[in-house]
């Protein structure tokens, strides 16, 4: 498990901006002491969230304000994942009155270094007279609960090149970093990670790799994943399936999957 490397109180304010964006300068100043949080960092590896998860009872949960993780769910013997990253909030599980006949475990692994804030019931009660502020996370939640959707929707597609590929460009817009022909994902993402990802195991997910990298369409490298051309390059594979042997050599358009 990765331990805390260190901890600190500070203004959410100030590292995070963006949660009084909709307050003038006026009453960011006033708002700036209602949002002190105890703020936590842990290495990278496996997480042990659940004590902190606990402390933000009654409130919205841990925000993170640096690094990337990735959430796992295990049902019987299948794991699927997401990655969450900076303003994404990470909530306690739902009610334990709640019953449930099917399990799920659920897990956490950091892939860098990441920064959490503690957003609990008391912090809710300080910021409750800048409503602005209670919805900037609001919003956050509703895009993680899209982000979300969409995966569920790639992970849907029959096709498991056009699975990876929907989910590199799904990722691109917050992990990617444009440059020249494309855009680089600086994420280790492992053959397993994208196999927990899109709903493929890791042997089926290095073949289908493989047959992009030989498209041109994907290829990887020591610094991260890099998807050639752009979104319209590809229109045909994003909005039509079956369509992608059109875009691709005749070799990978007889491979299927």
């Amino acid at each position: 498990m990765a331990n805390v490397r260190r901890r600190y109180s500070h203004y959410l304010l100030d590292l995070d901006p963006d949660l009084g964006g909709e307050l003038d300068l006026r009453m960011r100043l006033a708002a700036r002491p209602a949002t002190a949080a105890a703020t936590f960092s842990l290495e990278r590896g496996e997480l042990d969230l659940a004590r902190w998860l606990k402390a933000t009872a009654g409130g919205p949960g841990l925000l993170v304000l640096k690094g990337t993780l990735v959430g796992y769910a295990r049902v019987v013997d299948r794991v699927v994942a997401e990655l969450l990253g900076r303003g994404d909030l990470v909530q306690p599980e739902g009610d334990e009155d709640e019953p449930e006949f099917v399990g799920c475990d659920v897990s956490w692994r950091a892939l860098e270094p990441v920064q959490f804030a503690v957003l609990d019931k008391a912090f809710s009660e300080r910021v409750r007279p800048w409503p602005q502020i209670t919805q900037v996370l609001l919003s956050r939640a509703e895009r993680r609960v899209h982000h979300l959707a969409v995966q569920r929707a790639i992970a849907a597609q029959p096709r498991l090149e056009l699975r990876l590929l929907l989910l590199m460009w799904h990722l691109a817009p917050r992990w990617g970093k444009v440059e020249r022909g494309g855009i680089r994902l600086a994420l280790p993402l492992t053959h397993v990670l994208l196999g927990r990802l899109v709903g493929a195991e890791r042997p089926s997910v290095t073949h289908a790799l493989k047959r992009l990298a030989d498209a041109a369409v994907i290829s990887a490298s020591d610094e991260g994943w890099h998807l050639r051309g752009s979104v319209s390059d590809h229109l045909e594979v994003l909005e039509a399936g079956e369509e992608v042997r059109r875009l691709l050599p005749a070799h990978f358009a007889q491979a299927g999957h």
